[in-house]
């Protein structure tokens, strides 16, 4: 039985999220899945994303294959990079230790990474929003409106009013 880690599609009509489930290659997108390891949000700046790391890696050192989106969601979430370490464990490359030392590390470097691009986020859309208040604040004040009282003429132009009859009478 070939066995997937793909998304899984809920939500509404333009508001999708998505959960992580392993499943049979034959079954349909939406259809039965082995076991629901997370849960993805795309709509969110950045991205939501929740998963099980211990099960992710446990499908992926048995064989399963993750689509292109998941790959990429488990590269980002440290399982693949958990997965080349654990394969070095076996080979006997590297210990048990050093793996698990240099995999937490890795983690508490994403995961600081991830906060400062959160208050950067956050940042630029204070000063955007502080931007846009501030020019509509400028709008309204150069807006004059004339008094209902106040009556505006327009100039008129004065026209020889003889000359013009004078030379149509000779």
């Amino acid at each position: 039985m070939a066995v997937k880690i793909r998304l899984q599609r809920h939500g509404r009509k333009k508001a999708p999220y998505y959960h992580i489930v392993i499943a049979d290659a034959r079954s349909c997108r939406d259809g039965k899945f082995i076991e629901n390891i997370g849960l993805y949000n795309p709509i969110v700046k950045p991205a939501n994303i929740e998963i099980n790391r211990d099960r992710a890696l446990h499908w992926v050192m048995q064989g399963a294959q993750p689509t292109d989106t998941v790959k990429a969601i488990l590269r980002y979430k440290g399982v693949m990079y958990r997965k080349h370490l654990q394969v070095g464990v076996n080979k006997g490359s590297i210990t048990q230790e050093v793996a698990d030392s240099r995999y937490n590390e890795w983690i508490s470097k994403k995961e600081s990474s991830i906060l400062d691009a959160v208050q950067k986020n956050k940042k630029e859309v204070e000063a955007f929003h502080s931007q846009m208040i501030a020019t509509t604040k400028v709008r309204k004040s150069k807006e004059i409106k004339p008094e209902e009282n106040e009556v505006v003429t327009a100039p008129v132009q004065e026209t020889n009013i003889q000359s013009e009859n004078s030379e149509s009478a000779e």
